[in-house]
């Protein structure tokens, strides 16, 4: 796991952002036409991540790391927690992890089994509720590949943090787009997408309309097609295979 220096910042929220000019302003887009990720051959560092946030109206805390373990210990420096040694960590509903011992060494290992050689860490929307007890952001992980055919990639995961009274993470909940991160780990992100958008979009849109026209939408109608079209067509695959 990387060493670098920690990289946590304080920023003050005075003075505006800066003005863009009419050119920026009509490539600006009202939402992200790529994936939940991004592919990236560039490199990075915690330095040049925070470098570049200063220019632009970033919040209050700004953590940048690299290695999970340094990157967590930053973030709840930045709000005076404390991490014993056990906590319930949960990944996404596929796996629970009780202790940060397990957590860390499951990074290590998952990393190398994706030829993820260099990963860096940071946040984007630090909220903090202490009412609730909880913090939470958008986590960006900066991915770099062990090998040249593996296309590097940012990915995007939502972190929520728990404490209790004696400001201890007692639970950290982890959500991402499982199926996006393995699809840019294989490189196949892209083409999934415009398949997706060209091809699986337009049959679905097709379809809802012709079902809408029957008048027959209802849970009971929707679950029948579901069962006789796979039916329907193992029979017609049947027939063409005896017919062949």
């Amino acid at each position: 796991m990387c060493t670098e220096t920690q990289a946590l910042r304080k920023r003050s929220q005075t003075g505006s952002a800066p003005e863009l000019s009419a050119k920026e302003i009509k490539s600006l887009q009202p939402y992200a036409k790529s994936p939940v990720g991004l592919f990236t051959a560039k490199t990075t560092s915690p330095k040049i991540i925070l470098q570049k946030h200063d220019k632009t109206d970033a919040r209050k805390y700004l953590v940048a790391q690299a290695g999970l373990e340094n990157f967590i210990r930053s973030i709840v420096a930045a709000l005076e927690l404390k991490l014993p040694n056990t906590v319930r960590f949960n990944m996404n509903g596929q796996g629970v992890m009780q202790t940060w011992e397990d957590v860390y060494m499951a990074e290590r290992v998952y990393t190398q089994c994706l030829g993820i050689s260099k990963r860096i860490y940071q946040t984007h929307a630090y909220t903090h509720e202490p009412e609730r007890k909880l913090a939470y952001f958008i986590l960006e992980e900066h991915n770099e590949r062990s090998s040249w055919i593996l296309p590097g990639f940012d990915f995007y995961v939502l972190v929520f943090c728990y404490y209790n009274d004696n400001k201890e993470v007692t639970a950290v909940d982890v959500q991402y787009d499982q199926m996006s991160f393995f699809l840019h780990c294989m490189g196949l992100a892209q083409a999934h997408a415009w398949f997706v958008e060209h091809v699986i979009t337009r049959i679905a849109i097709t379809w809802a309309k012709a079902f809408h026209m029957t008048g027959l939408v209802n849970p009971f109608t929707f679950m029948l097609q579901l069962i006789l079209f796979p039916a329907l067509l193992m029979y017609c695959w049947g027939v063409m295979s005896t017919t062949a």
